[in-house]
Parts: C-alpha cells; sequence; structure tokens
C-alpha cells in the first residue's frame, strides 16, 4: 500500500490548521474509517486539532489523559496501539461518532499511534471503525508510515510558526513558546477571534495600555492573561483587582497600600496592589467603577510610574503595566461627569472590542463541547454529549450572558441528566428538556417558524402577523430584563436600542 504523499500539503500558502485537517481527511478516506482524530498534547490534556467522522462539539473538548485509559495507553508508547475488539478500555469518542450520535461504540475496530516530530511527544493520531476487524494487516502495518508523514507536517508548521514568530517578536518573546494553560485557554475559530488575538498578540510586546471592551462574560479576564502571557512581563505576577468588588472606603489602601496607623485598625504596613504588580501586569476589571477619588491617583500611576501609600509622605516608584476591562460605555460616562476624561484617554491608549457570543457562529459549540466535557469529568459521566436538537436551541439563543452564561448552562444541564434518571455509566445525552426555561421559550426566527409549519401559520396561530411580531418583540424584551437584572440601560445596549426607545416600546407592549 502506498499513501498518496501529495507534497502539495505542505505548501506555505496554506495554513497549518488547512494543512492537519487535509491530512485527517485523506487517511479516512484512504483507510474508509469511521473516524480519524489528530490530538494534541498541551501538560496533562489532549486537545483534538484536526477531526473527521467525529460530531462538531469534539473540536471544543479537552480529553484529560488520566481519565481515558485508552489515550493514555496510547502516550505511553511510541509504537501503534491496537486496542482488541472487547477491550474493556472506554473509548474517549464513545457517542461522538457522526454517523451515530449518542449511540454506544459497539465491538470495534479501534488503534492510535503518539507522534513525536522532534523528539518530543506532541500528541497522537487516533483511527476508529465501527466493524470489528475493519483494519487490515497490511493497513495496521503502515500506520506507522503515516504517522512519519503527520509529523513531517508538523514540523513544517513549527518552523512556519518559528519564522513568523522572528519576524513579529523581539529576542526574549522569539524563545517563548506561548502556551498558556489549559484552565486559561481561549477557545475560538471565528475569524473575529482569530483576528483579534492576532491583534493582541503584536500590541502585547508593548507597554501601551489596553483597554477591554465587551459585554457581561465574554472572558475579558482570558485575553487581559494572554497579553500578560505574551509580553515581556510574563516572568512577573498579574495582578487582577475586581473594581466593582472592593468596598469604596477600602479601595484606596487596596490599590496603593498604607502606612501603619494611616486609619483605625492600618496595624501595620502593608503595600498595595499595584505595588504587588511592580515589573508585570496590572489588570483592573469593572475599570468604571472606580471612584472618581481614586481615579485621580490611578492617574498619576500611568502619567509619572509612582504611587503614594495611604498615610505615607513620600512616593514610590513603580513599573506597571495597565490592561483595564470593563462593560461599560467609558466615553458616555465621561459625558455625564462619572469617569475622569484624562483618565479615560490614558486607559484607551489601545482600545480593544471584544466580540459577543452570539457574534461568534460555531464558537458556540466549540465551546459547548469544552464545558461538556469539563463537567462530564467534574461530574465521572463514562461519556456526556449534546443532542442535535439541543446544539440547535444553543445556536439560536443570544446568550446575553456570553460564555460564562453558556458555561453556566451546560453544567446545570448536566447535573438535571442525573437529577432526572441518568445512569453516570452508561452514555448520558443532554436534552432539551435539561436547559434552562430561557432556552426553550426563547422565539425561533420567523422564518424558521414558517419552514417549520404549513404555509398558513397565521391561520393554524388564529393571530395576525402584527400580533405575532408584538408576541416576539414583548418576549426577547422580557428576557433581556432578566438577563440584566431589570437594568433597562444595559438591556438597551444589548438590544442595540436607544433607552428611550426601548421605554416607548415597552410601554406599547404593556411591559411598563
Amino acid at each position: 500500500m502506498l499513501f498518496p504523499l501529495d507534497f502539495r500539503d505542505l505548501k506555505l500558502e496554506l495554513s497549518p490548521p488547512v494543512r492537519l485537517q487535509r491530512f485527517v481527511d485523506q487517511v479516512q478516506q484512504l483507510l474508509d474509517c469511521n473516524a480519524v482524530g489528530l490530538l494534541q498534547l498541551d501538560g496533562d490534556i489532549l486537545k483534538p486539532v484536526a477531526l473527521a467522522g467525529l460530531v462538531t462539539t469534539t473540536s471544543g473538548r479537552r480529553f484529560a489523559v488520566a481519565h481515558h485509559p485508552r489515550l493514555s495507553a496510547i502516550l505511553s508508547q511510541r509504537k501503534l496501539v491496537h486496542f482488541a475488539p472487547d477491550s474493556a478500555l472506554p473509548d474517549p469518542y464513545d457517542g461522538l461518532l457522526a454517523t451515530q450520535q449518542g449511540v454506544p461504540l459497539p465491538v470495534h475496530d479501534c488503534m492510535g499511534i503518539s507522534l513525536w516530530p522532534d523528539g518530543k511527544c506532541w500528541g497522537v493520531l487516533t483511527l476508529d471503525s465501527l466493524y470489528k476487524g475493519h483494519f487490515s494487516a497490511e493497513q495496521i502495518a503502515f500506520i506507522p508510515q503515516l504517522a512519519v508523514y503527520c509529523e513531517t507536517i508538523l514540523r513544517v508548521n513549527r518552523l512556519e510558526s518559528e519564522m513568523r514568530a522572528l519576524r513579529q517578536f523581539d529576542e526574549q518573546l522569539k524563545q517563548d513558546n506561548g502556551s498558556i494553560s489549559a484552565s486559561q485557554e481561549l477557545i475560538g475559530q471565528h475569524p473575529q477571534v482569530q483576528n483579534l488575538l492576532k491583534e493582541l498578540d503584536v500590541v502585547a510586546t508593548s507597554d501601551l495600555p489596553v483597554l477591554l471592551q465587551g459585554e457581561t462574560g465574554v472572558g475579558k479576564e482570558l485575553f487581559a492573561w494572554r497579553l500578560h502571557q505574551r509580553s515581556q512581563r510574563k516572568v512577573a505576577p498579574m495582578i487582577h483587582v475586581n473594581c466593582a468588588a472592593l468596598p469604596e472606603t477600602l479601595v484606596e489602601s487596596e490599590l496603593f497600600g498604607h502606612v501603619k496607623g494611616a486609619f483605625s485598625g492600618a496595624a501595620s504596613e502593608r503595600a498595595g496592589r499595584v505595588e504587588s504588580a511592580d515589573g508585570g501586569t496590572l489588570f483592573l476589571d469593572e475599570i468604571g467603577e472606580l471612584p472618581l477619588t481614586v481615579q485621580a491617583k490611578l492617574l498619576r500611576t500611568l502619567q509619572n510610574g509612582e504611587i503614594q501609600r495611604l498615610g505615607a509622605d513620600k512616593p514610590i516608584k513603580v513599573d506597571v503595566r495597565i490592561v483595564a476591562a470593563t462593560n461599560r460605555d467609558l466615553a458616555e460616562m465621561v459625558k455625564r461627569g462619572d469617569f475622569r476624561a484624562d483618565l479615560y484617554h490614558r486607559l484607551s491608549v489601545y482600545p480593544v472590542v471584544i466580540p459577543p457570543l452570539r457574534e461568534r457562529g460555531d464558537d458556540i459549540l466549540l465551546l459547548a463541547g469544552y464545558f461538556v466535557e469539563l463537567n462530564r469529568s467534574r461530574f465521572s459521566f463514562r461519556s456526556l454529549r449534546l443532542a442535535p436538537a439541543t446544539e440547535q436551541l444553543l445556536q439560536r439563543y443570544p446568550w446575553p450572558g456570553n460564555v460564562r452564561e453558556l458555561e453556566h448552562v451546560i453544567s446545570r444541564a448536566a447535573l438535571r441528566t442525573v437529577s432526572q434518571g441518568a445512569n453516570k455509566t452508561e452514555i448520558v445525552t443532554i436534552e432539551p428538556r435539561h436547559l434552562d426555561q430561557e432556552l426553550l421559550t426563547y422565539p425561533r426566527d420567523f422564518s424558521q417558524a414558517l419552514d417549520s409549519t404549513s404555509p398558513e401559520p397565521s391561520v393554524l396561530s388564529g393571530r395576525s402577523l402584527k400580533d405575532s411580531i408584538e408576541d416576539f418583540q414583548r418576549q426577547f424584551i422580557q428576557q433581556t430584563l432578566a438577563a440584566t437584572q431589570d437594568n433597562w440601560a444595559e438591556a438597551a445596549r444589548l438590544l442595540k436600542l436607544d433607552p428611550s426607545n426601548l421605554h416607548k416600546l415597552a410601554r406599547r407592549l404593556g411591559l411598563k
């Protein structure tokens, strides 16, 4: 058997993900098997890089090696591991094959091989067929050659990445492999997110203050962490300060520290958060909540690189890179006098807008897959997956709480499967009934509603088009208000309406 070694796959104009996906697709076609997976090792987890024959959400999963004995067995040696058809070891892809979603894998043919492109284990190549004895002796003997070819593609990808780094970054950053821990990983393949990450990697090499703007729950802390990790300050700490959580009476002491006796209860000298970040990054989350009196002192830090502890006579020099984040319109706050204009302009030297989850397309399913696997491991499910109908509900919902809301929805749904009688030793499927009520009652797009019924929906429902539209508007506004805890200004921003127009519409719909 000869593998069609198409060296066009190695051309530099192809992106690394495209090369690997093309390889996986060719392997599946050549061996006529049901699933092929290419998973990269990152610490103690395996991350899918290219897949064929598996459901979309698999790409977002992170497989903890310790919880998947088949993957652990493949990683434990450098030769091909061919599992017996009746092996008792659970398969990581149980219930995830595209052709048989949610169906337990029967006795089947499964094998895998670890990949070592540069003398270090990169990850694994896995192959699965639903049919016992599918892989012939000739095919089995040929898998190591496929692995060598895959390792060649991985080396080309690495070399290309290094050349790009040499062009973009200084000598210190060139030596950084840029990896971040799984708990801090930014998952997303949407062009908006990929372009944003490239932009952040460039600005990270400077010391410019960065203002991260975006709705609640979009993951601003993860973007701040990436800025820090890709900067020359990565060896120093990144100090996270939630400005909204600081009591107004203590915020100055928390940020800038105090000397002994500065106020009642100050029994000893104490450094503040800004001083603790010296040499590193200070991440000011919810910067819009900072009192005006403290804003003036923060401006001094940005302008002169110095702080003054509460009760102290002399300032202290600090070297801190400021990254701020907000879900509020600071420019509007400046107009109202609620935020200092000079501080706003200092913080927003490089503004970055993080897109909401509803604008990220299939990233919703990737992130859902990530959270499903997280909960599968956390709650000791043998296998946990999403029903196709559940995926559709997740994709149509606007996610006012963004990624954080999606994470909580998946966690609650996983727990509901158990409370409703699911057996964790079997394949457990998250059905629509396990989701929050908001997702189930969210109005469908009218074009979908028309497609799913007869050509005369108004006749079936007994309601006019005008009444149906008003019902849609009423329910949409109610759900948005519930998500924002009846904050009308925030609801107007999410709905992209002028606040006064939202109030007028609400009165016309009987909501006020």
